[in-house]
């Protein structure tokens, strides 16, 4: 789904969950997930059709997502690209499914898995996506759990920044796999009706998705492509708290985004609207709402907050990626996305929760990502200058 589709659904409140189809879920208990159609069509020109077999599907939504953000920016390839940084938690996960399949069903057959074996690997996923390309610079993989798309584009603006490139192509991607799925499942994480409700007082769990986005970031001094805004500010810390439960008082949250605005020198009063990293679980968006309160102080009340997870589910490693892309367009169209399915708002809810789409007026957006172990993103992004 492409930028202008992705706004007409979240300006009419619509949701993408659907049953899963791609594994069996008759064992688990939640059934349903943001599942991305993907074209039936050969993506992949450079490659034999028969090693495409290797290709995974997550892969697939990465390539369609690099060409649409280079063919906005009016390119037809990467020349002139210094870097390539792409975050992904689960990356290849299916292929490693398939291996493990395999080896079970029948250990002294052996076609084929050297091949599972090594495409498995997210690195030899993105070397399919430099072959399509004919790209051979460096390619950087960050694997941060569900902040590894945000941190993909704050470590892509920070090599910018720090003038280590001029050009570079930073996004995030993950796919829904069944290893993934049932892990979540199993700890119950899961809303188990399907339909996620971020900050909601009777919230049950998140909904997982898929999905895939992509920037191409720029210096000023060699900009050729049209603005859409700027990366202003970037910022990462570990909560050191817990596996996979955050730190209740949200203090690598409250760092995270202190710091983020500090580099884009604003304070949280100047900040539009935040798209929350609100999963939907109950201590997830406890924390949060705690951080931004904290963080905030006396003008949290102002500061429009909602999650967009609860349109199209958790995507995991690509989360912060979309969910910046997402701010993109909410501060080139001047509008605020939903948190949807709320039906009362948790008492530790402070800020102003959006419950329907509606328009608005804002120069900056932050958009927070937090991921298991700990690990915690935030951004800041501009609105281009008039």
């Amino acid at each position: 789904m492409g930028r202008l589709a992705n706004e007409q659904s979240l300006a009419a409140d619509r949701t993408a969950f659907k049953p899963v189809e791609l594994f069996d879920t008759s064992q688990l208990i939640a059934k349903t997930a943001g599942v991305v159609d993907l074209p039936t069509e050969n993506l992949f020109h450079r490659i034999p059709l028969h090693k495409q077999t290797y290709i995974d599907r997550g892969t697939r939504m990465l390539l369609i997502a690099i060409r649409e953000a280079l063919a906005q920016a009016g390119r037809q390839n990467m020349e002139g690209i210094d870097a390539i940084v792409i975050g992904s938690s689960a990356g290849a996960m299916p292929l490693g499914e398939a291996y493990f399949e395999h080896a079970h069903q029948d250990a002294g057959r052996v076609p084929s898995q050297l091949s599972r074996a090594e495409h498995y690997q997210p690195q030899r996923q993105m070397t399919s996506v430099a072959t399509e390309f004919d790209w051979r610079g460096p390619i950087i993989i960050v694997s941060n759990a569900c902040a590894s798309g945000a941190n993909a584009i704050g470590w892509g603006a920070d090599m910018i920044r720090s003038g280590r490139a001029k050009r570079v192509l930073a996004g995030g991607y993950d796919a829904l796999a069944r290893l993934v799925f049932a892990g979540f499942d199993t700890l119950h994480a899961l809303a188990p009706s399907g339909i996620p409700r971020p900050f909601d007082a009777q919230r049950d769990g998140l909904a997982l998705g898929e999905g895939a986005g992509v920037m191409l970031l720029e210096a000023e001094d060699v900009r050729q492509s049209p603005v859409l805004g700027y990366v202003s500010g970037y910022s990462t810390a570990t909560d050191l708290h817990h596996l996979t439960q955050p730190d209740p008082a949200g203090k690598a949250a409250i760092r995270t985004m202190t710091a983020a605005c500090a580099q884009s020198g604003i304070t949280p009063a100047q900040i539009g609207y935040i798209n929350s990293h609100g999963t939907g679980t109950p201590f997830n968006d406890a924390a949060e709402a705690a951080a931004i309160a904290a963080w905030a102080g006396d003008a949290v009340a102002g500061i429009p907050v909602s999650s967009t997870k609860s349109a199209m589910g958790h995507l995991l490693g690509g989360a912060g990626a979309v969910e910046a892309v997402i701010c993109l367009m909410a501060l080139q169209g001047q509008w605020l996305p939903a948190s949807l399915n709320v039906r009362e708002p948790d008492p530790a809810v402070r800020f102003d929760l959006v419950r329907h789409f509606r328009r608005a007026s804002l120069d900056y957006a932050l958009t927070n990502s937090f991921g298991f172990g700990g690990t915690n993103a935030t951004l800041v992004l501009q609105r281009r200058s008039a």
